[in-house]
């Protein structure tokens, strides 16, 4: 692995320019590195961050690695990570035009990784630096406490989803003193969701009326905002005069709370256990925004580096070259999800709209097709439209709030599912639905979303950690609750308990299918699908005591 050469670094800073004159914002300073198949191999366990810990898992990986590279050969034309400064990976074999494209597509990447505001928190932060650190870290504790180091690790790793990321963020976003209350936060917190049970478009608009009335009248937008609360919820201000100075009574970070209240990890014996979980839990926070914005992360790299590859005069001649090489990277596939080809186009429609002015009221309210199709504002704000969408967005509210009826027809997509030809014994795909809100439905169920996981601060104490399980709709996986818990309960040093909801019986649907609807194919005729089954959820509780799990009904 090296540093590219001056050459090639000469045409990066060309591409910063142009990029820079288009809109685009990031910081002056990035590494480009060559590297070869085999270092790719080699970094790719450890999400191409050189200096990370090592860690025995990495080296599994490798090892799968390269069976599948000697079988399945392929050249990634680029790798770029979040850090101060931005570091980028490059094939050894690749000419100046199809560097100037990848370089406009990772300048795409760093401009995201700079501006998102799921970022932020690793705005100022040098990672690569601070990996370093822990993997030097760790390679002391190994050598002081061998194995044990990596047991640790294990542990650590298997609850490393079950980190406080939007609490993080939230205490980043909101500076002391800034005119907020202490009213505002119990309502949002405890009396929608605890008290209420709000739903989440409930709970959304509650905060979009609160950033109106801060919004027209500033500082005192607050008094205006509860006033309609008290109309609302007149029982809101006892509730909350009850509450005293109490603060929410869920813990949402199980791993910070480990390390802040854990009677095993304060002996002074197990001090050292903490530097490691502490670093599971930093480097599990730094990739929390890279896999919640995956679609819009690498839509707005294949966006700019299409429409910046395109002005550019150093493609001259190998026009058809680009086009080859961009329909493989953003071709939209019939069945399946490319990142890529969705998020770049959702962009273009969303950049498309914003020109026509079909974001506001003039636009919503119309009701006719023909209406529709014709209206055009001509604002001329798209670009500083999708520099919004850029900065405030993740995968989930992108694919929500943009995903609409038009776009799916313009694309023409669609939500496939397959039936077993018993004749043929092959599967037959068909075409499910063209509904944009199917699609939505099947892309966020796509999306990375950890489980909601607390800690019961009421019943959690010296013997016992009492975590909780907020029902959303999918059961935990079985499989992994006792691995799990096990290591809980070694980092808690005593018993854990967790409460969640599993399947108790799965029954047939009464009412019969609907014939129309059922899909038709050639060769088949009409599929005779049986209605979706009827699930029946109960609550149970897991108990991890003395290494051995057990569990019983609520």
């Amino acid at each position: 692995m090296q540093l590219i050469d001056q050459h090639a670094k000469a045409i990066m800073e060309g591409c910063k320019e142009r990029a820079r004159d288009a809109g685009l914002r990031f910081e002056d300073e990035t590494l480009e590195y060559i590297v070869t198949n085999r270092d790719l191999v080699e970094l790719s366990p450890k999400v191409m961050i050189p200096t990370m810990y090592d860690y025995w898992v990495h080296d599994v990986e490798v090892l799968q690695g390269r069976g599948r590279y000697e079988l399945y050969p392929s050249n990634p034309y680029e790798t770029v990570i979040n850090t101060r400064p931005a570091i980028s990976f490059y094939n050894d074999n690749n000419p100046d035009w199809l560097n100037v494209m990848i370089f406009y597509h990772v300048i795409g990447h760093i401009d995201f990784f700079q501006n998102n505001l799921s970022f932020r928190h690793t705005w100022d932060d040098d990672f690569a630096g601070r990996a370093l650190a822990d993997k030097r870290a760790i390679a002391r504790l190994r050598a002081e406490h061998g194995r044990w180091v990596d047991y640790v690790i294990e542990f650590a790793r298997s609850i490393d989803n079950l980190v406080d990321f939007h609490g993080m963020l939230s205490d980043l976003h909101r500076a002391p003193g800034d005119g907020w209350g202490r009213r505002v936060d119990w309502y949002f917190d405890v009396f929608l969701q605890d008290v209420k049970k709000a739903r989440t478009g409930d709970y959304v608009k509650e905060i979009g009326r609160f950033n109106a009335a801060r919004g027209e009248h500033g500082d005192d937008g607050e008094e205006v905002f509860f006033r309609e609360v008290a109309r609302r919820h007149p029982e809101f201000a006892a509730m909350f005069a009850r509450s005293g100075k109490a603060t929410a009574p869920r813990h949402r970070d199980v791993v910070g709370y480990l390390l802040e209240h854990s009677p095993f990890l304060e002996r002074e014996e197990n001090r050292w256990m903490k530097d490691v979980v502490q670093i599971v839990r930093e480097t599990s926070l730094y990739f929390q925004p890279q896999i919640r914005t995956k679609i819009m992360n690498e839509g707005w790299a294949s966006y700019w580096h299409e429409t910046l590859f395109m002005r550019d005069d150093r493609i001259a001649g190998h026009e058809v070259d680009f086009a080859r090489v961009n329909a493989m990277v953003t071709a939209m596939p019939r069945v399946g999800l490319n990142p890529y080809a969705l998020g770049m186009r959702l962009f273009y429609f969303i950049e498309e709209a914003a020109d026509k002015g079909r974001y506001n009221r003039s636009f919503l309210s119309l009701l006719g097709a023909d209406e529709r199709r014709r209206f055009d504002g001509n604002t001329g704000l798209g670009r500083e439209y999708i520099f919004r969408v850029r900065e405030n967005l993740n995968d989930y509210l992108f694919v929500s709030n943009f995903l609409e009826q038009d776009f799916m027809d313009r694309h023409r997509l669609f939500v496939a599912d397959r039936v077993l030809d018993e004749q043929r014994m092959v599967w037959r795909w068909y075409v499910k639905s063209r509904k944009a809100a199917d699609y939505r439905t099947m892309l966020e169920g796509r999306l990375y979303h950890p489980p909601h996981v607390t800690v019961d601060l009421g019943r959690t104490g010296q013997e016992a950690l009492h975590l909780v399980h907020h029902f959303e709709g999918k059961p935990l996986v079985r499989d992994y609750i006792h691995n799990t818990m096990l290591g809980l309960e070694y980092l808690w040093g005593g018993k854990v308990t967790l409460e969640t909801t599993e399947v108790k019986a799965v029954r047939k649907a009464d009412r019969k299918p609907d014939a129309a609807a059922q899909p038709t194919l050639p060769g088949l005729g009409t599929i005779g699908r049986e209605a979706e089954p009827e699930i029946q959820w109960q609550r149970v509780r897991y108990t991890m005591k003395d290494r051995k799990l057990s569990k019983g009904l609520i």
